[in-house]
Parts: structure tokens; C-alpha cells; sequence
């Protein structure tokens, strides 16, 4: 639990009702376009670049180097491990999105927590990739979440800690999907 300097889990309460605040008398603010770029390298493997994002009214420019993330397949799927497959990628955004968005809320309520762990597994069948069954989906069929959460809480707060983390944006993702538009960029004229 870190209630160092009024702060409640690594959060300070009073910069979130701040953040709240100037929301609610902008909203234009709350407006966010994150981006990432992508290259194949060879085979499964492929390595996307992320750093600039546009937030809060402008184009933000915090990030000194960019975040480089490597993605491919085990062996079984024809690949060498260069990194996890873009599946375990989504458990991995799914986790991390839910636990923030706990911890904030929780923060923003006074809730203080001493530990959150989770336990993801995704149940995916590869006869829908592979085009074998028409049937069988191409994603996860599901997704299993458990959290491991420690503190001196009530089990009327830990339940109001999992519908905090259920506000998350990357669950609101996976189950209720986004429209994705897929398009074609020209290759640039080589002169």
C-alpha cells in the first residue's frame, strides 16, 4: 500500500478529481489517437515501433525514445520465438489495462491496495486461422481472468475492484470489439 505523500496506490487522489475536472470543462481533451508502426522481418516475426500519440489537446511529446516490441510465433506455429505471438500480446494489453484501471479507480475512492496479481488464459483453436473449419473463430473463443488482489478490504470492496477494472478500455475491446478499417498505403516513388 503506498500512502506516501497522500498518495494511494502510486496515484494521488487529488490529481486525479484535477484530471476529472478538467475533462469535464474540455472535453476535447479527453480526445487520444494512439498510433504504432509495423515492419515484418521474416516469416512470423515483425517489430513494431511506438512513441508519439496525440493527447490532451495536443501532440505529445514525452517519450525520448521510442517503445520497440518484436512479436512472432513458438515453433508449433512455424515460428522461432523472437518474441510473444500477437495473441499472448492481447492477454498481455487485456492485464495491465484492467490492473491500471483498478488501481486508479481504487486510488480515486480511497481504496488502498497492497498487491494485484492476474492470471489470464486465452482458449484459441487454430483450424479458424488456418482456414481448416469455417465454423471455429479465428480469435480467442475466450478469455479466463483471475485476480489475486491483497489488502485489508471488505468483500463489498473487492467487488467494487472488479467493476473498476471492467471500466477498462482494452476490456471494452475484447468484448465488444471496434470497427477496424483496413486499407492499402501506396509505396513511396523511388526517384
Amino acid at each position: 500500500m503506498d500512502t506516501t505523500n497522500n498518495r494511494v496506490n502510486g496515484f494521488n487522489p487529488e490529481d486525479i478529481t484535477a484530471t476529472i475536472n478538467a475533462l469535464k470543462e474540455n472535453p476535447a481533451l479527453a480526445s487520444f489517437e494512439w498510433r504504432a508502426h509495423n515492419k515484418w522481418i521474416n516469416g512470423g516475426h515483425n517489430r513494431s515501433t511506438i512513441q508519439g500519440f496525440y493527447g490532451g489537446g495536443k501532440e505529445d511529446t514525452s517519450r525520448e525514445k521510442p517503445f520497440i516490441v518484436d512479436n512472432a510465433e513458438p515453433p508449433i506455429l512455424l515460428g522461432n520465438n523472437e518474441g510473444p505471438n500477437p495473441v499472448e500480446f492481447i492477454l498481455h494489453g487485456l492485464a495491465g489495462c484492467m490492473t491500471t484501471t483498478m488501481v486508479l479507480h481504487a486510488a480515486a475512492h480511497r481504496i488502498p491496495i497492497d498487491s494485484v496479481e492476474t492470471k489470464l488464459t486465452g482458449d484459441w483453436d487454430a483450424q479458424g486461422f488456418l482456414g481448416l473449419d469455417p465454423t471455429v473463430r479465428n480469435g480467442y473463443k475466450q478469455i479466463h481472468i483471475d485476480f489475486k488482489i491483497e489488502g485489508d478490504l471488505t468483500d463489498e470492496q473487492k467487488e467494487q475492484l472488479i467493476s473498476f477494472a471492467k471500466k477498462s478500455p482494452v476490456y471494452d475491446i475484447v468484448t465488444h470489439g471496434v470497427p477496424v478499417e483496413v486499407g492499402m498505403q501506396e509505396p513511396e516513388a523511388v526517384v
